[in-house]
């Protein structure tokens, strides 16, 4: 079950963007403070990983968000030029101290725009990966979390992210076909339907 408890704290960071902070409570990389300077408020579109890690007993890997409390899956940014797989590899182990083999794209989806307490304004891109735990011992291993911990299927913490359960079915649900939102449906005879949108 859940795993060491710490305490974490925001401050002291020395960064400027503290709506990312109160939202995301995590460090910003410095890619994106660089493109603030230039673009100020406007909306900044951001390429986003998770990842439904599991480990031999079939239990999946959860971190529990210093920022507001819930509880979700490891998930992160990548660093420009960085290859969608290695960057949820270095986002698992950076967050929980677990070393994971990244096995399928099981989402893709486009997340609502956010628009944080100092104006800022993004939109994620999200690309939802089963893993394979290989090491390591599931730990709090950087301040972006105040607990990670192996949960059984059945025995899902209370305070689980909404998306993050929608992630968590996907994934439980891959048959082999990339759940792609929005995905267009063929018509016969006319141009293709986009259809009703999925759950948020």
């Amino acid at each position: 079950m859940a795993a060491t408890q710490q305490s974490t704290t925001l401050a002291g960071r020395g960064v400027t963007f503290l709506g990312w902070l109160a939202c995301l409570g995590m460090p910003i990389p410095a890619f994106v403070l660089s493109l603030r300077e230039h673009i100020g408020h406007e909306p900044l579109w951001m390429p986003g990983v998770s990842a439904v890690v599991r480990n031999d007993s079939g239990e999946v890997l959860l971190v529990r968000r210093a920022d507001n409390g819930s509880w979700g899956l490891v998930s992160g940014i990548l660093e420009p030029g960085e290859q969608p797989a290695p960057g949820l590899v270095r986002e698992i182990e950076e967050e929980t101290g677990v070393v994971a083999s990244i096995e399928h794209l099981t989402a893709v989806w486009t997340l609502p725009e956010i628009t944080y307490p100092n104006g800022d304004r993004a939109q994620f891109i999200d690309l939802c990966f089963t893993a394979q735990y290989v090491s390591g011992e599931a730990r709090v291993n950087d301040d972006e979390s105040t607990d990670v911990g192996w949960f059984a299927l059945d025995r899902l913490p209370d305070g689980l992210h909404d998306r993050a359960r929608i992630r968590l079915d996907r994934a439980l649900a891959y048959d082999g076909t990339t759940w792609f939102e929005g995905r267009p449906e063929p018509r016969q005879g006319g141009p293709a339907s986009a259809g009703p949108p999925g759950p948020r």
